[in-house]
C-alpha cells in the first residue's frame, strides 16, 4: 500500500475518532444541563412550572424534569437519590429531611393557602366560617361527605393536622361519609365534585381546577390555612449521582429576585396564586 493511501485512511479514522468524541461530550454535557426535581402535584396542577421553567431555562441552559407527587413520595425520591431538587409543601418533613442528611439545605420560596371546598347545598352548615376547626367538627358530627386524598401529600399532612386540631381523631371515627382516594389534588377535587363532598385543596389548584360542578370555597382565611413551600438540594455527600451545581443554580434562582418576581407574577384571571417570600441573600 502506497504511503498517500496509507495517510489518507490514518486520516479518516482519526477524524472518525475525534467526531466521535466530540459527540459524546456534547451528549455528556447536554445530560449534565439538566436536573430532575420532585415536586407536589399543586406546583404543577396550578399551572406554575408552565410559567416559570422556561424564564429558568432560557437564562441557565438547564432543563428542568419535574416529577409531581405528593410531597411524602417526593421527599421518598430525594431519599433514594432520584431526584437532585425537592420542591415540596410540608415543613416539619422537610426539616427532618435535612437533620437527617438526606438535604443540604431548605429554604423558602412562596407560600398561598388551603380553603376548604364544599357543595353548595352545604349540608354541614359552614359556609362562611372563620374556623377551621369549628368546621371541621360539623362535618364530622354530620357525617357529611368528604374526600382525603389519603396519599402522604402536603395537604394530606396539613389535613390530618387540622383534624387534630379540631379535636377530631379521624383515624377512630371515619366511616363512609369519609373517602381516603390515595391520588393527587386533581383527582381529589374530581372526586368531590362527583361526591357533592367536602375537600381541603390549596387554593392554586382550585384556582387552575376546571371542573368545579356544584363545588365552591366554603372555609378561608383561618390562619391555620397558611401554606408554605420550601426547596432543598438533595445531599451530593449521600448520593453522589446527584447534579448539585445545576441543582443548586435553580434553587438560587427561585430565590433571586428575578425567580421571585416570577413566581409573583402567574395569575389566573387576574388572582395571584402564590406570594414570594424567599430571604434575598443566603446567609
Amino acid at each position: 500500500m502506497d504511503l498517500p493511501v496509507l495517510n489518507r485512511r490514518l486520516f479518516t479514522a482519526i477524524a472518525l475518532i475525534l467526531t466521535f468524541l466530540a459527540s459524546s461530550g456534547a451528549l455528556a454535557s447536554a445530560q449534565e444541563q439538566s436536573i430532575v426535581v420532585a415536586s407536589t402535584t399543586s406546583t404543577r396542577d396550578s399551572g406554575l412550572f408552565d410559567h416559570i421553567l422556561p424564564l429558568f431555562t432560557t437564562k441557565s441552559g438547564i432543563e428542568v424534569r419535574v416529577v409531581a407527587q405528593g410531597t411524602g413520595q417526593a421527599l421518598d425520591a430525594g431519599r433514594r437519590g432520584d431526584a437532585d431538587v425537592v420542591f415540596v409543601h410540608a415543613r416539619a418533613q422537610e426539616e427532618e429531611f435535612v437533620q437527617q442528611g438526606f438535604g443540604v439545605r431548605r429554604f423558602d420560596v412562596m407560600y398561598n393557602d388551603f380553603v376548604l371546598i364544599g357543595p353548595r347545598s352545604d349540608p354541614a352548615g359552614i359556609k362562611g366560617s372563620p374556623d377551621i376547626a369549628v368546621a371541621l367538627t360539623s362535618i364530622q358530627s354530620k357525617k357529611a361527605a368528604f374526600v382525603s386524598r389519603g396519599d402522604k401529600s402536603g395537604t394530606h399532612f396539613a389535613e390530618l393536622g387540622l383534624w387534630k386540631a379540631a379535636g377530631v381523631d379521624i383515624a377512630a371515627v371515619r366511616g363512609p361519609w369519609y373517602k381516603e382516594i390515595g391520588q393527587g389534588m386533581g383527582a381529589a377535587l374530581n372526586t368531590a365534585s362527583a361526591m357533592d363532598a367536602y375537600v381541603l385543596s390549596d387554593r392554586a389548584t382550585w384556582l387552575a381546577f376546571k371542573n368545579r360542578g356544584g363545588l365552591e370555597i366554603v372555609v378561608e382565611g383561618d390562619k391555620r390555612l397558611f401554606n408554605q413551600y420550601g426547596v432543598m438540594l438533595v445531599n451530593p455527600a449521600r448520593h453522589p449521582s446527584v447534579k448539585a451545581e445545576p441543582g443548586q443554580r435553580f434553587i438560587d434562582w427561585l430565590i433571586s429576585p428575578e425567580g421571585q418576581q416570577a413566581i409573583g407574577e402567574y395569575n389566573i384571571d387576574g388572582q395571584q396564586l402564590f406570594f414570594p417570600n424567599a430571604k434575598q441573600k443566603r446567609s
